[in-house]
Parts: C-alpha cells; structure tokens; sequence
C-alpha cells in the first residue's frame, strides 16, 4: 500500500507541474493566476518528496542517476 501511495504521489506532482501550463487559457485575473501557480507548486514539491519518502532511498538513487553527467564524456575535469 505504501508503494502504490508513494507511486500516485510522483504521478500528482507531474499533475500538479503541467496544471500550471494550462493557467493562462482560464478566465482568471492575473492575481487568481499567481494565488493558484504558488499553490500549484508547493502541491507539486510536497507530493514529489513525499512520494520518494514512502518510496524510499533506492528510487531516490534512481532519480538522482537521472541527472548525473558523465563528466569524462563532456571534456571537463
């Protein structure tokens, strides 16, 4: 059960992030936009860690593998 949690809280902070996209297609007033982009963000960034908290340190390592660089292939040392 926690994993499956953990999993529907990753999918909700991906949600949350491309809602954000869509905002400026509603009829809302500028400071409608901003109140629901900070809200929207902060759903985001709280469902993603708690995902990787339920999910724990392997899927974090497999995250994180995501952004790392080889730095010999790019030239820099």
């Amino acid at each position: 059960m926690r994993k499956i949690l953990g999993y529907i809280l990753l999918v909700l902070s991906c949600v949350a992030w491309g809602a954000i996209t869509t905002l400026p297609f509603f009829d809302i007033s500028v400071g409608q936009a901003a109140a629901a982009t900070t809200g929207l963000i902060v759903l985001g960034e709280a469902s993603f860690f708690l995902g990787v908290l339920l999910l724990g340190r392997e899927v974090w390592e497999k995250i994180k593998a995501l952004f790392k660089t080889n730095r010999k292939e790019e030239g820099c040392d």
